[in-house]
């Protein structure tokens, strides 16, 4: 999992239609006007894009779309489930299949084929303490990285050793395996093939620790965001950045320079867009849309429970995201949604790009 800060659990606020009508064409007025619109002009309290939840999957946590867009893959937690652990489901909520069911996974990702999948999971490490995916001073040391059919089958283990190998992802052409691995306690962005092979440390980024990571589809850029290492254990919220840095390591660029938590961040098809989560007082994780070639950030959550892990559709008309919405008080759940982003236009390559 990929460093979840601490959640609120609240009730939805109401949408309305007339006003979430004017939200679409205003956020479509935005990207269409480029760098030069004015900031935020999304910003109305109350209004979506619509929203619905994908059902029958229960507790859930990240979950990322197949390359086909028909399924997702992601961590959840099902009545009789020890622990979390990876599934595989339609986006209508039918065909689940658990992928493991020993020890305890995280993050997971699609092939680009579609043909094999990759997770995160301390299955072969019951002797080591179980740690949590949630915390940077006790992240699992036994979680290793698995590739398998997407039904589960030929399971094959790609690392071998017991530091923290996940928030792992693959690039838009295949050929590498993208992963943050910490050693002695600090974290860094790691590559290698699909086999295992190659193994190649990307960040020395010496007083921040890097996570989060996914490729832009030109394979080459990489997306991922980083908090000082001072500030890691200090109270109230871990204030984050985002950046961007070429997979040999060079060219690392920030992207966000507020003090707040700027966190998972994902790419759109289109190269340039992104989503990510901010924080905003006291305790409410909402979604943004921003830009690799200007400040400009669109709001597109807006509701006081939490919002985060979010993820685009291949074809960029759909936002996957986990929420606390629709929660009783009280309750600690998450579970899926999904909202509809076509009128954004993300889907299409188009504009100047991720700069270089």
């Amino acid at each position: 999992m990929r460093a979840l800060p601490a959640r609120s659990r609240c009730r939805p606020k109401a949408l309305y239609g007339l006003r979430l009508a004017l939200l679409a064409l205003a956020l479509a007025i935005m990207l269409v006007a480029g760098p030069n619109a004015p900031a935020q002009v999304a910003d109305s309290p109350g209004l979506e894009l619509p929203v619905h939840r994908i059902p029958n999957i229960g507790n859930a946590a990240e979950f990322y779309f197949s390359p086909d867009g028909k399924r997702i893959i992601g961590d959840a937690k099902r009545e009789g489930d020890d622990d979390y652990h990876v599934h595989t489901l339609n986006l209508d909520g039918t065909d689940i299949r658990r992928i493991n069911d020993r020890g305890s996974d995280a993050c997971s990702f699609y092939f680009p084929d579609g043909k094999r999948i990759i997770w995160t999971s301390t299955r072969d490490h019951p002797e080591l303490p179980k740690g949590s995916y949630s915390d940077p001073t006790n992240y699992p040391r036994g979680a290793e990285l698995y590739t398998s059919n997407p039904d589960g089958s030929d399971v094959r283990r790609l690392t071998n050793n017991n530091v923290y190998d996940a928030e792992v992802s693959v690039s838009p052409d295949g050929r590498w395996i993208l992963f943050g691995r910490q050693t002695n306690g600090k974290m860094d962005l790691w590559r290698m093939r699909p086999d295992g092979s190659e193994p190649f440390q990307i960040t020395h980024f010496e007083g921040w620790e890097p996570g989060g990571a996914f490729y832009l589809p030109d394979s080459r850029t990489i997306i991922f965001r980083a908090w000082k290492t001072a500030d890691q254990g200090k109270p109230g919220h871990l204030p984050m950045s985002i950046f961007t840095v070429k997979d040999d390591g060079s060219e690392l660029r920030r992207i966000t320079h507020d003090e707040g938590t700027n966190w998972s961040p994902y790419p759109a098809p289109d190269g340039h867009h992104f989503v990510f989560v901010k924080v905003l007082p006291p305790n409410n994780y909402e979604i943004y849309l921003g830009d690799l070639n200007g400040p400009e950030q669109v709001r597109l959550t807006y509701n006081d429970a939490f919002d985060g892990f979010p993820s685009i559709s291949p074809d960029g008309r759909l936002l996957l995201f986990t929420s606390s919405r629709d929660t009783r008080p009280g309750e600690r759940f998450l579970t899926l949604y999904l909202m509809d982003i076509s009128s954004l236009n993300l889907g299409k390559p188009g504009g100047n790009g991720p700069p270089r």
